[in-house]
Parts: structure tokens; sequence; C-alpha cells
């Protein structure tokens, strides 16, 4: 049996009678490595949640999506992911360097389909696998400790419309993204991005990015 349960699950279980359930569950469907399911999966992924630690021991759950394969399942003990260009915050990248434990949820709303996966993350900016990421800034490697597969019953399905503008393909010139151009932004920004807000049509306030963001148009 892995090292999933602590006392404080145990307590839930014993509380609704499930703990028999959970340590056979474990037994079944925990693994410490990809099997050759697992690797198909999340290697056809376009989109994954991950979960890192920050200094304050708060949890953070952040959004990664790309083209269908960003995710690659080197070999049974290992995966690795693009970090795109994003706002500068860095909160997913920093907590990896300061704690290296990650959770990762992969979701396939239209079968339904969830694979949940935690492991050891590191990040090289010089990682030989950069190349192979189009527009990566950074390469993560995550080594598995934990892999399963969850009951799909409460996904919602959810039918895949379009590829998001941003993410990077070769060949596709990537948009600068609309919240730039917010003026309170603008003193703040890289040199690099300093002129964005003339070249998309001037700056903007705060409420109007709002009502972008709720319109779809950002």
């Amino acid at each position: 049996m892995s090292e999933l349960y602590g006392d404080q699950h145990f307590a839930m279980q014993d509380q609704f009678d499930t703990r028999n359930m959970a340590e056979r569950i474990d037994q079944l469907i925990v693994l410490p490595e990809l099997d050759a399911n697992h690797q198909a999966f999340i290697n056809t992924r376009d989109l994954f949640f991950l979960t890192t630690v920050d200094h304050r021991g708060y949890p953070t759950c952040s959004y990664k999506g790309g083209m269908p394969g960003f995710v690659k399942a080197l070999d049974n003990k290992t995966i690795a992911f693009p970090s795109y260009d994003g706002n500068g915050m860095y909160l997913s990248m920093g907590n990896i360097s300061a704690n290296n434990k990650v959770g990762l949820l992969f979701i396939d709303f239209e079968t339904p389909h969830r694979v949940r996966l935690h492991g050891t993350a590191s990040i090289d900016r010089q990682d030989p696998l950069l190349a192979a990421f189009h527009g990566a800034e950074l390469v993560v490697r995550v080594t598995v400790t934990e892999v399963f597969v969850n009951c799909p019953r409460y996904i919602h399905r959810y039918e895949r419309v379009q590829t998001s503008k941003y993410v990077p393909q070769v060949g596709c010139p990537i948009p600068p993204p609309q919240w730039k151009r917010i003026d309170a932004l603008q003193d703040a920004l890289p040199e690099r991005d300093k002129t964005l807000a003339e070249a998309l049509g001037g700056a903007i306030t705060p409420e109007q990015y709002g009502v972008m963001l709720m319109d779809g148009e950002a």
C-alpha cells in the first residue's frame, strides 16, 4: 500500500465507515510509476491543473494549456511540460524552486476521464528539451511518485471548441495579451512591452479590461 493516507484521512474514513474501501482502492489504483495507458493519456492532453505550495504554506492551483501533446511522458517515471510567458508573477515556477512537491490533474472533459499525479519537480532554463517546446521560457520535469485514475462521475461533459489564439504554435504569431494595455501597469511593464498598448489601440482602464474579460475578448 502507498503512503497516500495519513491519520487525518483515516479519521475521516472511520467517521463514514470507508477505511476498508479506501485501503482497497489504494491497493488497486495507486501506482508508483506511469503505465502505458497513463502515458498515452498524458501525451494527448491540451490542458491540466498544477498545484504547488508557496512560502506561506498555501496551495496554488494553476491552469496550464497548450497544443495537444504539450505535456510529454518521457518514460514511466518522468513527465515534462513547458512554462510559457504569463503575467510575470511566476507563482507556480517560484513555488517549485522552493518546494518541489507538485500535484497534477489531467482531465478529458469529452470522454470524461481523469488522471491524478503526484511528484517532485525541477526547472532548468537550459533544459535540452527547451527547443522541443515552441515558445517555452522554461521546462519543468516531474519525477512521478504516485499516479492514479479517479472516478469520472462528477465531471461535466464539455466540447472543445477551439484552441486559444495565445497558445504557441510553430509558424503562428502570438498576439500580445490585452491586459498589458491597462493604464495602471504601463510604468511597471518590462521594457520589451512598453509599446504594446499603443500598438494594440491605446491604454485602457481596469474597468474596460474587465468588460473585455467578461465578453471573452481578452
